[in-house]
Formats: C-alpha cells, structure tokens, sequence
C-alpha cells in the first residue's frame, strides 16, 4: 500500500476534483477524476472508489504523525 501522505494527498485531490466536477460536464476534470479514482484503487489494492477511500483514510489514521524533523509529534 502507498505511504500514507500519498495516500493523503490522492484523497485530496479526489475530494476537490469531485466538488469542481459536480459544478459543470467539463472534460478535463471528468478524466482528472477518472485517473485519481484509478490511482486510489491500485494504490490501497480496491476495485472501486468508496473501498478505496476508506482504506486510504484508515492507512492515513493509523500512521504516525511526524515533526518538522521526522521525529514523532505529539498527539
């Protein structure tokens, strides 16, 4: 599975893309999203967007979080 800030940042990209696409039947972002739902799927092992959503967020959740330097943060 990917590291958990590619993960983070797919699923960015997949909740920002959706809300612009929801606004018009443009193309571009139509195929944006198409490639973000098919990179979210091979990247947590899924074959459709919701699994592979709720993977990424449950792969995101259980990492650890890191400081400035790499050292673990406190909660």
């Amino acid at each position: 599975m990917a590291h958990p800030a590619v993960l983070a940042r797919l699923v960015e990209e997949y909740e920002t893309v959706s809300q612009l696409r929801a606004g018009g039947r443009q193309e571009a972002l139509r195929q944006r999203l198409e490639d973000v739902v098919y990179t979210l799927c091979v990247s947590t092992g899924t074959r459709d967007v919701d699994a592979a959503l709720a993977s990424a967020r449950e792969r995101m959740g259980a990492a650890p979080r890191t400081g400035a330097c790499g050292t673990e943060a406190a909660a």
